[in-house]
């Protein structure tokens, strides 16, 4: 039993790697910032990076994903409920993985929860825990981040043409002499440097020019950072939710689960990230570098303040929601792939409820 439990909890860590690791870089590659293996190595780093710190900022996350709250304590305590519910979780992320469509681990462990819980004898529900703990937060926070990238895309959008930012040093001022010629006044300066926002050409015509900053260079680091932090937080949020799974039947302590989780959701993010990141990056909507900044940021913000609090909030449902909010105020989203993505949410949870329900009625 522990073995098959092992076995279940790292297809379910491979199907998060494959479906998740890539989304923080989705704008990245797909506004042309980094080609897909560039941006797939600094996704698994940076993810991995948030799964082992995991163990500091997010164990509240650990204990919700259980099962205890959800179901009774001596359902969630059985040794087959943890088996069950990863089961329905892990077979549900695979096949959204396979069809290409960015869907929640964190749905899909809600669902498997709830498939197993009914089916072990005496199980019962907790429908208010689960629509105040779960289903609320889950709902919630794609429409907060395409309301909040919508807002953040106009916000961060420059003037038209300026790519350059410099500093221009004061001009020395011009006094009359008794003979009627002009002379630079030593002390006589004008009282602070000048900030342009311009175009590269008209900064380098500025006399006295003092530094210059290429804006798109600065913006190509600052994507590349919001995408990182983004991974960074995902690894934070949803290495603890599959740790549980290895809690929760005692196999090993909190560390060795999180380590083995990390290493196995890194190597499926690796293999087979790149239907998913097709989707994210290429169908949604067509992104330029300050559109995909505006959705990044609005994504960290928004799963860590999550993590902090332990909200169980889908990176997959923030990121889509932000990026379709950016999109949605360029007015370039992709309505067909949008409203695809959506039904798969609304499918994760009965679908993986129903084959947890049916590993445990079989087996």
């Amino acid at each position: 039993m522990e073995i098959i439990l092992i076995g279940i909890a790292l297809f379910l860590a491979f199907g998060n790697g494959a479906n998740d690791n890539f989304k923080g870089f989705a704008t990245v590659w797909g506004s042309g910032v980094l080609d897909y293996r560039r941006a797939l190595v600094l996704a698994t780093l940076a993810t991995a990076a948030g799964s082992l710190l995991s163990l500091v900022l997010a164990q509240s996350l650990v204990a919700q994903f259980t099962g205890r709250g959800l179901v009774p304590d001596a359902v969630a305590a059985a040794p087959t409920f943890m088996l069950h519910a990863g089961a329905g979780a892990a077979f549900t992320v695979f096949a959204a993985t396979r069809a290409g469509l960015p869907v929640s681990t964190t749905h899909a462990l809600i669902g498997g929860l709830l498939g197993a819980g009914l089916a072990e004898p005496g199980g019962e529900m907790r429908y208010g825990a689960l629509a105040s703990l779960f289903l609320l937060p889950l709902l919630a926070s794609p429409l907060l981040a395409a309301v909040l990238g919508m807002l953040a895309s106009r916000a961060l959008q420059l003037r038209p043409g300026a790519d350059c930012a410099c500093v221009i040093a004061p001009s020395p001022a011009l006094v009359a002499q008794g003979d009627g010629s002009l002379a630079l006044a030593s002390s006589a300066v004008s009282p602070a440097q000048t900030f342009v926002l311009a175009d590269d050409a008209h900064c380098r015509r500025q006399p006295g020019l003092i530094a210059r900053l290429a804006l798109p260079d600065l913006a190509d680091r600052a994507h590349v950072l919001s995408a990182a932090a983004i991974c960074f937080a995902r690894g934070v949020n949803d290495t603890p939710k599959l740790a549980a799974l290895l809690l929760a039947g005692q196999i090993m302590d909190a560390s060795a689960a999180v380590f083995l989780i990390a290493a196995v959701m890194a190597a499926g993010g690796i293999i087979y990230a790149r239907r998913v990141a097709e989707t994210m990056s290429k169908r949604v909507t067509r992104l330029d570098n300050g559109q995909g900044l505006a959705a990044n940021l609005i994504t960290t913000v928004l799963v860590l303040f999550a993590s902090k609090f332990g909200l169980p909030v889908s990176t997959t449902h923030v990121s889509v929601g932000s990026i379709a909010g950016v999109g949605a105020a360029a007015g370039t989203l992709d309505r067909t792939t949008v409203r695809n993505i959506a039904l798969a949410w609304v499918v994760t949870l009965p679908l993986a409820a129903a084959i947890a329900w049916l590993a445990a009625a079989l087996f």
